[in-house]
């Protein structure tokens, strides 16, 4: 075929040998800036991605001869799309590859702040027998609301099958409600919800989406998950919210300071100085916080699953076994 495909970043090893296997001609570079790969993109017909930097109108410019880009991950906002298929430039991404792993960690935060896990943990190590301060919630006659729901969300409501719970969807798109699901209105969602999972893109439609207006229209104090992207949340009103009681509890996998290749902090460099925002310093020292480092997704499992989710989506674009 005499497809030749750029990887500028590391992924599982399989994705590279099946390709290689079906006739497509890899190159690798993960060290490279922007400018420089944009200096011999027009020599490819396809790229593979994680989120090392933003593909750009500058840079689908130059990459004359592009037919593919494949982001190995869920989401594509790291991508000008509407450029891109302008320019008849298919867009490959694998949220099917991660689902799993990202529902399992959605449930693991919930159970873990409904009882209270980390904070007993970290006191018994520290010598402290405390078991009224650590009495914990039952997930079980609670309302469960997901906002977004697509692969993950329907993946995580599965996940919850073995608990006595209402489930709700809210969707843009409609008739996505299942079995596992009822579909409402984001108003009848936010009367009812006791817990609330996020899994949803990160678009101008949902950017700060969860801001104070939003929050206070939730009739009840609630747990919130998100396991999306980290700039759905206005951190500043979500601490507010902790503060008054509206919230109970956050477990964040993703954070709005999160730079937009999801590999650092923007204030990792000064994770223990004074220039901290005000609500970031509340989640790291807040006892029913849990923050993890946008790992949801980032099994070993999934690190395989993504590859071949790939791998069998770049061979069906070529309509190859």
């Amino acid at each position: 075929m005499n497809i030749k495909i750029l990887h500028i970043d590391s992924n599982h090893l399989l994705l590279w040998e099946q390709l290689k296997q079906a006739g497509f001609i890899n190159h690798e570079d993960f060290t490279s800036s922007k400018e420089e790969i944009e200096a011999k993109i027009q020599d490819y017909q396809g790229i593979v991605i994680r989120s090392r930097f933003k593909i750009d109108k500058t840079f689908l410019d130059k990459a004359t001869n592009l037919q593919f880009i494949a982001r190995v991950g869920a989401g594509l906002e790291s991508i000008d799309c509407e450029y891109a298929l302008s320019k008849k430039i298919q867009l490959i991404a694998a949220p099917e590859g991660n689902r799993n792993a990202v529902a399992e960690h959605s449930l693991g935060m919930i159970l873990s702040l409904f009882n209270n896990l980390n904070q007993a943990d970290s006191e018994i190590k520290s010598g402290h027998w405390n078991r009224e301060k650590n009495r914990g919630h039952e997930l079980d006659g609670k309302t469960v609301g997901i906002i977004g729901y697509g692969n993950m969300g329907k993946s995580f409501s599965k996940k919850l099958r073995g608990f006595e719970v209402e489930v709700l969807c809210y969707d843009i798109l409609g008739n996505v409600g299942d079995e596992n699901a009822k579909q409402v209105s984001l108003q009848e969602l936010q009367q009812k919800t006791d817990v609330l999972s996020l899994h949803i893109p990160w678009t101008p439609e949902t950017d700060k989406m969860v801001n104070a207006d939003f929050i206070n229209a939730f009739a009840k104090p609630f747990w919130i998950i998100n396991t999306s992207r980290g700039k759905n949340i206005v951190t500043a009103d979500l601490v507010e919210a902790m503060k008054t009681g509206k919230i109970l509890g956050a477990g964040l996998d993703v954070l709005e300071y999160e730079k937009l290749s999801f590999e650092n902090l923007f204030v990792s460099s000064r994770a223990q100085s004074r220039e901290l925002p005000d609500a970031f310093q509340y989640l790291l020292n807040a006892k029913n916080v849990i923050l993890t480092p946008h790992i949801a997704g980032w099994t070993f499992e999934s690190h395989e699953r993504l590859a071949q989710v790939i791998v069998d989506k770049i061979k069906a674009e070529y309509h190859l076994s």
